[in-house]
């Protein structure tokens, strides 16, 4: 199993047991995530967005309005900070200082590249439709000339990364253990509902198979 060494940005310092560098493990969290967080520093200021990403090996594609105050200034080259997480349980303890989460996180540093070449782009944007639903660009209507020049994609090679993940049931201290107090996890998972057919303008086709099969999320 291949590892990113870890940097001085992406070192694990609290909680080192939770540390993750394989690149197995980075990319599987990203995989199940669909959201992520992108920040970076212009003018003295600190700016952040969620946005939804693709992964196409060790590369992540991140796309936006082309206005887009942080994209701009990604492809302008500013320093990147890309965080996913997942969150699996809330951790119960019998003190409130021991509450906790069960969650799996990644974090990315880098410079990204602009995608200008309009191929590319489509296929990097399909390749951001197809994260967040399997399959779902070859069914619906590509982007156009004027889409594409609307939108923001841009590339952050993965080599830079680690994961943190955290496990298990509460820690205590040895004098709260016998406290009335119930103490445990509450599981959490995203699951997927039903489709709802566009109530406006219902659709002219049935329930695609892509939202028919059971995905990441359930169905």
């Amino acid at each position: 199993m291949s590892t990113i060494e870890p940097t001085a940005r992406t070192a694990v310092r609290r909680h080192r047991d939770r540390a993750h560098y394989e690149r197995d493990t980075v990319n599987a969290i990203l995989d199940e995530g669909f959201i992520c967080h992108v920040a970076c520093v212009v003018d003295a200021t600190v700016w952040a967005i969620p946005t939804t990403y693709g992964r196409d090996g060790d590369r992540l594609h991140i796309h936006g309005a082309a206005a887009n105050h942080v994209l701009k200034a990604a492809a302008a080259g500013a320093e990147l900070t890309v965080t996913v997480t997942l969150v699996d349980g809330m951790v119960l303890a019998r003190s409130t200082f021991r509450h906790s989460m069960n969650y799996r996180s990644v974090t990315i540093f880098g410079i990204a590249t602009d995608i200008t070449d309009p191929a590319e782009k489509e296929a990097a944007l399909a390749c951001i439709v197809d994260h967040m639903l399997p399959g779902r660009s070859s069914e619906a209507r590509p982007p156009n000339r004027l889409e594409l020049a609307k939108t923001r994609v841009v590339r952050l090679v993965i080599d830079e990364a680690s994961a943190k993940v955290r496990t298990g049931g509460p820690a205590d201290e040895e004098e709260d253990l016998d406290l009335p107090v119930w103490a445990g996890v509450l599981p959490l998972r995203l699951a997927a509902g039903r489709p709802e057919p566009d109530q406006d303008h219902p659709p002219v086709v049935g329930v695609p198979p892509v939202l028919s099969q059971p995905h990441r999320w359930g169905a």
